[in-house]
């Protein structure tokens, strides 16, 4: 195919620029510039991970479920403490090598205190030290392949204080109301929904089972490749008003108020390990149910743990006085999620 003269003539000037461009590059910039072999280039690795330093917040209007009626969540909202932006947060993002240690946890404690910035005889120290050593790091390990996500803090405080670590991120939850619609109107499940608090270090693995895949105690099939969540947090302040019952299995009644709501874990027989905040994983994949053969969103070895305290619990709008769960703990649970 023959070029055009036209195309000849707008392509000359700009070969002409790139010469010109190099050539008026100084000589200690072009030095820089060196050919590699195959072997030296084999030897080229990438950055070890990514991190993302976030202030954010968050709200959403109504979000709804609709199938013949609607399950609707209304004035959403997540931000910090009084309505502020939720900042302070850094998220660590790793794809891991065969046997490879990364942050998870409470590791950053773990790490601390063999420097000798925290006191090692402190028992919830002392399970960090002993959970998250591993292999001269601290932190878990992992197979090849594996995504992990570590949520922290960018500044964490004194260094020599677990207070100003376990408060270094707040964040404030609020709904306007959870109401249920249809044919015959609609009815308010939840209103004035107000959650305060602080997230302790939270974790999200995808890890790389590849096409493998286990059995479960009831019989499930679920997928070698899953995603793992482990978190703790504190609740520090809390209300809500529950207009509507049958809604959980703690209690069967409407007209409930709740106030000063905290949840966390610094009573009882299972505190040790958690720094005094709530803990909760899961991990998810796909699967297939033993019991009706059915395949759906498999959610296992899912665990709660905590301590909550309801001060002031009213009923039709009078306290009754204090509420209080010890050692509230929900365990041995899976849940096969499908369309039907």
């Amino acid at each position: 195919m023959t070029q055009s003269s036209a195309c000849r003539r707008n392509t000359l000037p700009s070969t002409l620029s790139l010469w010109v461009l190099a050539l008026s590059l100084p000589l200690p910039a072009m030095a820089e510039f060196r050919p590699l072999d195959d072997g030296a280039m084999s030897g080229v690795t990438g950055q070890a991970g990514v991190t993302i330093e976030l202030e954010t917040k968050l709200s959403i209007d109504r979000l709804s479920w609709t199938d013949e009626g609607s399950l609707n969540v209304n004035g959403l909202r997540l931000s910090g403490q009084n309505d502020t932006v939720l900042d302070n947060m850094k998220l660590t993002v790793d794809i891991a090598g065969d046997g490879e240690v990364l942050e998870h946890g409470f590791s950053e404690i773990a790490r601390r205190a063999d420097a000798g910035l925290l006191d090692p005889t402190d028992p919830d120290v002392a399970d960090a030290l002993a959970k998250y050593s591993v292999a001269g790091s601290f932190g878990k390990q992992f197979n090849s392949g594996d995504l992990v996500m570590h949520l922290g803090a960018i500044d964490y405080g004194d260094p020599a204080s677990i207070d100003d670590y376990l408060q270094a991120v707040d964040f404030e939850l609020a709904v306007e109301s959870i109401t249920a619609s249809g044919t015959e109107g609609s009815a308010t499940l939840f209103s004035d929904v107000l959650l305060q608090g602080y997230v302790g270090p939270t974790d999200l693995v995808i890890r790389n089972g590849g096409t493998s895949s286990r059995t479960l105690a009831n019989g499930n099939q679920v997928s070698g490749s899953e995603l793992q969540l482990d978190t703790h947090f504190e609740i520090t302040n809390g209300s809500l008003n529950w207009d509507a019952a049958d809604l959980l299995f703690v209690f069967n009644f409407a007209a409930v108020g709740i106030e000063g709501l905290q949840i966390h874990n610094r009573r009882g027989d299972d505190t040790v390990g958690h720094f005094g905040m709530a803990s909760a994983t899961a991990k998810l994949s796909r699967g297939t149910s033993a019991a009706s053969g059915n395949d759906g969103l498999s959610i296992h070895e899912v665990e709660f743990r905590a301590d909550i305290d309801m001060p002031v619990f009213k009923i039709g709008g009078t306290s009754i006085g204090n509420v209080q769960f010890t050692d509230f703990a929900i365990t041995d649970t899976t849940m096969m999620v499908y369309g039907h």
